[in-house]
């Protein structure tokens, strides 16, 4: 509880310290062939929700509800081994494959033209990640070729023979996936991935110069290649790619919950690090574009739990039951907490993908022949996603800090905010990183004119690690906090421990 001692986090913002316009591929997500994501998680004929193609209508109907802007898809590891023409044609004739990535067996049931139509329904914009891992040039030639040429060409008539006479029309493309892992199928140093990205690039360009062409970042800011990987790569492929991805997943660690809640600042570092490689690669080749960053993997994840094992030896089932998380009240603060740092590096993270959408580490979870519900990770999201319009603002705190093991210590109170300024809605995202104390919140708010407070919701739960499930989906969610008020231009509040906020505010009638 609150008491007059709290301390107080401080926020200075102005219309005027303007970072970037809200970037809607932010608030992107993942689709792998991975566990349950696909089937049974967006695909399930014969479900009570499913259409005509076996798409569960739940679940696209929470994918709008979580405001959902692109997908990356098929992988992830998975997408290192696959060959995308065993997904087109008639399903009866799609040979089932060995995964190696997740140790299970893949029936090719879904894949490029059925996902097309999900994302049509779902209404979210493509990614797609081509195999650079056991394939090269001409496969990324192929499955673009298949995908977005005109009828007329022999592949393009394949996919119309399929079904699918327009093209598909996809714009962003991945260069592989973390080639830098030796977890990762066809693992290749910094220069074998470098130069194969760059003819693939150089390739896929040939066919339409406008792609949007993604190259692989590291898979942590925590890899002893990290940042070399970056500028070796970058130095090779610069010419020809608009991006370069970064990916990281954050959990509890050996009971150490203040370095969790401190997770954003990695992110900070880590987005940071990247853009300043970038940059000096940009310097030495004296380029004119700036290179920007595809998050295009992010989330909590806990690797060490069992859910994270994949099965072994002859064991390779279909859809297997993996990594699916349950998710806690401070996993998502601490989630809430990723997204402000995201949205606070709109400058230079152009992209970004939540992973994954459905059942694999999501915020949305289904029941084979059953429900589907919202984890406690959905809320944040969803939000932020809904009320981040028009610029994001540098706002400046003041807040105490807390020690943690990792970082030494940090900033107890975090966060961003966006100013429409044709609508006047101005809208903090907040969070009180301390597990012990509640923060008192003060933020001048003057220079936005005459506003009013519309609305202000915080996700917190006395229990930490209280979370939702099938028959208690309610249990975490935002609730009003009726302790914000707006005074004379002047914004206060208490913000609890371990707890994550918005505030709405919009320009008075």
């Amino acid at each position: 509880m609150p008491t007059p001692m709290s301390p107080t986090v401080t926020l200075t913002l102005n219309p005027a310290f303007r970072i970037a316009p809200v970037r809607r591929r932010t608030f992107g997500a993942f689709v792998e062939h991975l566990g349950r994501c696909v089937y049974t998680g967006i695909h399930e004929p014969g479900h009570p929700t499913a259409d005509e193609h076996g798409f569960r209508g739940d679940v696209l109907e929470l994918t709008r509800e979580l405001g959902v802007s692109s997908v990356r898809y098929p992988g992830g590891n998975f997408v290192s081994g696959f060959k995308w023409e065993d997904g087109i044609g008639p399903a009866r004739d799609r040979p089932a494959r060995h995964d190696l990535a997740w140790h299970s067996t893949e029936p090719n049931t879904v894949g490029l033209d059925e996902f097309m139509d999900w994302a049509r329904k779902a209404e979210v914009e493509p990614m797609y990640a081509v195999n650079l891992g056991t394939r090269g040039v001409e496969e990324a030639l192929d499955v673009l070729q298949y995908a977005n040429a005109p009828q007329g060409i022999a592949l393009s008539d394949e996919r119309a023979a399929n079904g699918h006479p327009e093209p598909h029309g996809i714009r962003m493309w991945c260069l592989g996936n973390e080639m830098d892992g030796p977890w990762q199928t066809g693992h290749k140093t910094a220069e074998e991935y470098a130069r194969i990205a760059t003819e693939a690039a150089r390739a896929m360009r040939q066919e339409d110069p406008d792609l949007e062409l993604i190259a692989c970042g590291s898979s942590s800011s925590q890899m002893p290649t990290f940042g070399a990987w970056e500028a070796t790569v970058l130095t090779e492929a610069y010419e020809f790619v608009d991006m370069i991805s970064a990916h990281a997943y954050y959990a509890e660690k050996d009971d150490d919950q203040a370095s969790f809640l401190a997770s954003a600042d990695d992110m900070d570092y880590f987005i940071d690090s990247v853009v300043a490689t970038a940059d000096h690669v940009r310097a030495k080749l004296k380029a004119v574009k700036r290179i920007m960053i595809s998050f295009d993997e992010w989330n909590v994840w806990y690797q060490h739990r069992a859910e994270s094992r994949p099965p072994s030896g002859d064991d390779w089932p279909v859809a297997p039951v993996l990594l699916e998380d349950t998710y806690t009240a401070m996993d998502a603060v601490v989630f809430g907490n990723l997204l402000i740092s995201l949205l606070r590096h709109s400058d230079r993270v152009a992209s970004a993908s939540l992973a994954q959408l459905v059942n694999v580490i999501a915020p949305i979870m289904t029941e084979p022949g059953g429900g589907a519900w919202k984890q406690t990770t959905f809320h944040p999201f969803a939000l932020t996603s809904r009320h981040a319009k028009g610029e994001v603002l540098d706002v400046r705190l003041d807040s105490p800090r807390f020690a943690n093991e990792r970082f030494g210590d940090s900033a107890s109170g975090d966060a961003v905010a966006t100013w429409d300024e044709e609508s006047g809605a101005l809208t903090l995202f907040l969070a009180n990183r301390d597990a012990a104390q509640t923060l008192q919140l003060d933020a001048d708010l003057a220079s936005f004119g005459e506003l009013e407070l519309l609305e202000a919701l915080t996700l917190h739960h006395e229990d930490p690690y209280a979370a939702n499930t099938k028959d208690a989906p309610d249990t975490v969610a935002p609730q009003a906090n009726d302790t914000v008020r707006l005074e004379d231009g002047v914004l206060r509040g208490e913000l609890p421990a371990i707890s994550w906020s918005i505030v709405r505010l919009g320009r008075r009638a």
